[in-house]
């Protein structure tokens, strides 16, 4: 693997709770390099376009965690649940489409490679080991030791719920000036496109139409169960809760910080869910800042682009009816 592609897997596992669905809905999905994820309930399918044109698929069943494990059928543990399970399809999925890019730059440089080995196991829990850190440090540590400073120069800030907003302020301007920023390169605005595929077919699924890149096409890449969303809300989830958690000192509250993830991962999900449901209700109105911040997150997809994201939606459909999945729309 070459730096370039180990890097674009660092990045865009970093993007990994922007660019998912994590409900258990019929369908959903997910962008990977130069291709799109997408799941039915107890099946998925990944499908990656090669430098060549070739269409590259990987698809398995898969059951919804909630059934597997009914302690996830309760509110907030279902989003706990469903989030992990949805994590770890990001990184299958991610690794599917890495091993493709690893294979087409092989091809380029006129050596071969084993198309379907997998990546070394060290450096994908190399990748995670960073990529959790990462976002410890970026979005916990960065924020919090800034609203420290801010508060030795303005004592006020010592009031915990002044504290706290001012802390959950700077991590949002954090992680939207890191987004903004990667948007600008070449290879996150192709996946960004590929999300916008993603969308607009789920879109189309949705709407009891025919399946075509025409109709397609014609939705919005806007989507109110997009990551982008959830993230956000996450970020305003965590800023009230901490205003109520009665914690002093630096590494006090570092530790908090990261042990109340879980609690505001699944607190988060209710509130997209309901959102999802209610789009009319005060609540969604809340959730309404993640669906302009997707004008970042998704990118007009091309004809081809819309392609991949149809075929993965066929795969994860066809392998969801020999099962004999009940393909309906809730």
């Amino acid at each position: 693997m070459t730096f370039r592609t180990f890097i674009r897997l660092a990045a865009q596992t970093q993007l990994l709770p922007v660019l998912e669905s994590g409900e258990e809905t019929l369908v959903g999905g997910q962008a990977v390099m130069e291709g799109v994820m997408m799941r039915a309930p107890h099946s998925y399918c990944v499908a990656v376009r090669r430098a060549n044109g070739e269409l590259v698929t990987e698809e398995n069943p898969l059951a919804r965690v909630s059934e597997k494990y009914p302690i996830f059928k309760y509110p907030v543990l279902r989003g706990v649940g469903t989030l992990g399970q949805a994590m770890w399809l990001g990184v299958k999925s991610l690794n599917f489409s890495t091993r493709i890019a690893v294979a087409d730059e092989a091809a380029k440089e006129g050596k071969t490679t084993e198309e379907g080995k997998e990546l070394p196991g060290w450096m994908m829990t190399a990748n995670l080991i960073f990529s959790f850190a990462f976002f410890v440090v970026l979005y916990k540590f960065v924020p919090l030791w800034l609203t420290e400073r801010v508060q030795a120069v303005y004592p006020a800030v010592q009031n915990q719920i002044l504290f706290n907003l001012v802390d959950g302020l700077i991590r949002i301007a954090i992680f939207l000036t890191f987004l903004y920023a990667l948007s600008r390169y070449k290879d996150i605005r192709r996946l960004f496109e590929f999300h916008g595929a993603e969308h607009k077919v789920v879109y189309n699924f949705e709407s009891r139409t025919p399946v075509t890149t025409e109709n397609a096409q014609a939705f919005s890449t806007l989507h109110p169960r997009c990551g982008t969303s959830f993230l956000l809300v996450v970020m305003v989830i965590s800023m009230i809760l901490y205003m109520f958690l009665p914690v002093s000192g630096f590494v006090e509250k570092m530790i908090v910080r990261v042990l109340c993830i879980p609690l505001v991962a699944g607190l988060s999900y209710e509130l997209i869910r309901f959102a999802a449901r209610k789009r009319g209700s005060l609540l969604a109105l809340m959730t309404a800042p993640g669906l302009w911040l997707q004008k970042i997150t998704t990118q007009p997809p091309d004809n081809a682009q819309v392609d991949v994201a149809i075929h993965a939606l066929n795969g994860a459909m066809a392998l969801e009816k020999e099962q004999g999945g009940e393909l309906v729309i809730a």
